[in-house]
């Protein structure tokens, strides 16, 4: 009248987990045609490129001017002390309005103040300062 607990009788239990392996394959034939299916993308850009010979290099050496601004913030042009904003103003002007603008060397001392540097880079990108260029201490760059 025992109960038999060591075997379950006839019946012979399975694995009932899924067999995934087909799916799987499946999945890996469905990404293989969708990769060979999708047309490649070409990203082209038409240009039209200019057609003949450049023009010769010109032998005239453009006009430099300096503006120098020193570490107590006052300002130089070409090595001559501007007293005032408008003098600055009234000489990027008379620079915007030259047929051919001379190159403008902004060479800012390390210790002078950001908001000058700015206010004169500023100035001269409104009044029409076409070749402008931030000069630094590149001669001391090799001695790190």
């Amino acid at each position: 009248m025992g109960m038999n607990l060591g075997s379950g009788g006839d019946e012979d239990e399975g694995i009932v987990d899924i067999n995934t392996t087909p799916l799987i394959d499946v999945m890996l034939v469905l990404l293989i045609m969708l990769i060979i299916t999708i047309p490649l993308q070409t990203q082209s850009v038409s240009m039209n490129l200019p057609q003949g010979d450049p023009p010769p290099p010109t032998d005239q050496e453009s006009k430099v001017v300096n503006v120098v601004i020193d570490f107590d913030n006052s300002i130089t042009w070409n090595g001559i002390p501007v007293s005032s904003e408008g003098d600055l103003v009234s000489l990027f002007q008379s620079a915007a309005a030259e047929s051919d603008q001379p190159e403008m060397h902004i060479n800012p001392n390390r210790l002078a103040d950001y908001k000058t540097v700015a206010h004169v880079l500023a100035d001269a990108q409104r009044l029409g300062i076409r070749k402008l260029g931030i000069v630094g201490q590149d001669q001391f760059m090799g001695a790190q």
